[in-house]
């Protein structure tokens, strides 16, 4: 009788379980039988096992084989179990000493050649091994600059079975045959799921591959929208955007990421470990530092917004777009039942999806720009009798946005369309997004330096009970806003999202504490009604 044991990794979400790959060999008719809760997906794997140690130049032991995923109550799913099985079956044949593989987690699917192929989720599952206490983890070679991220875990990187036995048996490592020059690596499928590039505007792609043409200064006019843009960037701000078509409200969301901060590596990390599960990590580039951006088409279904599907759930818009950019375009237009599916991540900063499979939870921390038009023809408010549409028409869409969505949203920006002289002027742009990001960095830093020691980092994570006790505005400035209270313009929390705007703009303009100015221009970037203020910030306030 052989017995040998190794490890490997199930994802349940965003986080890991370590699962014990257990073989055991008996005497009896030849027979593999796989126990622990597989999926269909790892029921299959006997068969690639199988062919992969056979191809591999290894010899399949004609016994009873039984191997156990442990803890069993945990479900199993994917491919990604295929490296361990395989040897662990070949550590019970005795034909790998099984004391080696003891302290190994191994994570990667087998082809039927022996080739190892990397699979989703390979971060995720790392950092779950690490904190489980191991130090050594084997994983697909392509996957193996992924994997490196996690700090404290040795990564070994194979491309094939063979290799792998040979490493662990001490004998020398035979050297794999290179793919034909031109052709993309076959191995490299893995890391990418059909149907989820970045034409489908679910891939949150990162800012940094979309500051190229993509500049500030290419905005005409819209001093209002540049600088509600300017302060939602600073304080974490949700925006919403409302005007006629062609007036730029698309421009300016996709200007959004770029002058955000970058992430820090607690945040990369995060946000990488999303888009590893999702199956969006773009080869060669395993890290993500930059706000990602996620613009999905108003047709987009509440599984593929929040998170979902059949099965096991899987991440989505609100998650890929963890620490970036979420940007509703034609935000009417998308079913009332999906836009109120954002009102808790909107607060809590995260999604439960309750499956019969398991409960799941993805982070879902984003900014969310929301664009629509005043009525379904767009020029409503325009100039007289420009409008086509009826007066109940125009109330049925702008109700689509229901008031507790809208009521989570602190600011409302009208987006006006483009005069002829803004659109024919010498310096028809404004500034750069190099200029407005680095002011956006220092009142980012400002607010660090205050909220130091406490568990928020920007101005719009901070509680009410805080900003009314522990960081109160100068004295007297918040008298226009209470009286908003008092007569039924504002709530409790709309009052609360004044003062934290009003803080993003004291913080912009570099004063200790908001003053009247500061808590008047939030007052007026929330609820969007103009009191007559100069729509500036920085050194032109």
């Amino acid at each position: 009788m052989g017995f040998a044991r190794t490890c490997s990794v199930a994802l349940v979400g965003v986080e890991g379980v370590v699962v014990e790959v257990q073989a055991d060999l008996e005497p009896g008719v030849a027979a593999f039988t796989l126990v622990g809760l597989p999926d269909k997906s790892l029921t299959e794997s006997r068969d690639r096992v199988r062919a992969a140690v056979v191809n591999s130049g290894a010899e399949w032991p004609q016994k009873k084989l039984t191997v156990g995923l442990s803890p069993a109550s945990v479900p199993k799913s994917g491919s990604g179990f295929d490296m361990a099985v395989a040897c662990a079956v070949l550590g019970a044949s005795e034909r790998i000493d099984p004391r080696v593989l003891c302290d190994l987690v191994m994570i990667g699917e087998l082809g039927l050649d022996g080739r190892i192929r990397p699979v989703r989720g390979i971060l995720p599952a790392v950092l779950a091994a690490a904190d489980a206490g191991y130090e050594q983890v084997v994983v697909p070679e392509c996957a193996a600059t992924e994997a490196s991220l996690v700090p404290g875990v040795s990564v070994l990187g194979v491309r094939s079975l063979r290799q792998l036995i040979a490493v662990l048996t001490d004998e020398p490592v035979p050297e794999e045959p290179p793919d034909e020059q031109g052709r993309p690596d076959p191995l490299l499928a893995g890391l990418r799921v059909p149907g989820t590039g970045e034409a489908t505007g679910l891939c949150g792609t990162a800012a940094t591959e979309r500051d190229q043409g993509h500049d500030l200064a290419d905005v005409v006019g819209q001093r209002p929208a540049r600088a509600a843009l300017e302060v939602a960037a600073a304080g974490g701000h949700h925006l919403f955007l409302e005007g006629p078509p062609g007036a730029g409200k698309t421009m300016l969301a996709e200007r959004m990421p770029s002058i955000m901060p970058r992430l820090s590596s607690a945040e990369s990390l995060e946000v990488t470990a999303i888009h590893s599960v999702a199956g969006l990590l773009p080869p060669g580039k395993p890290m993500v530092d930059a706000p990602p951006y996620c613009a999905p088409h108003h047709s987009a279904t509440m599984q593929s917004l929040v998170g979902g599907g059949k099965g096991m759930a899987r991440p989505g818009a609100v998650s890929l777009a963890h620490r970036g950019v979420l940007f509703l375009d034609e935000a009417p237009e998308f079913s009332g039942f999906v836009l109120d599916a954002l009102r808790q991540p909107l607060e809590s900063g995260h999604v439960v999806i309750a499956r019969s499979a398991g409960v799941v939870r993805f982070p879902a921390k984003f900014l969310m720009v929301l664009a629509a038009n005043p009525c379904p023809c767009g020029r409503f408010g325009l100039v007289p009798d420009s409008c086509d549409c009826p007066p109940s028409a125009v109330r049925r869409y702008q109700a689509r946005l229901s008031g507790p969505l809208l009521d989570r949203v602190d600011l409302k920006v009208r987006v006006e369309p483009v005069t002829r002289s803004e659109l024919t002027a010498r310096d028809a742009g404004g500034e750069s997004t190099r200029t407005v990001a680095d002011r956006v960095r220092e009142a980012r830093e400002r607010c660090a330096a205050r909220l130091a020691g406490t568990p928020w980092h920007t101005n719009s994570e901070m509680p009410g009970r805080e900003l009314r006790g522990r960081w109160q505005a100068v004295p007297g400035a918040m008298d226009e806003a209470e009286r908003g209270l008092e007569r039924g313009m504002l709530t409790a929390r709309g009052l609360d999202r004044v003062l934290r705007v009003a803080w993003t703009v004291a913080d912009l303009r570099g004063h200790d504490r908001p003053d009247a100015g500061d808590v008047a221009l939030g007052l007026q970037l929330r609820t969007g009604v103009p009191r007559g203020l100069p729509m500036t910030i920085g050194a032109a306030s």
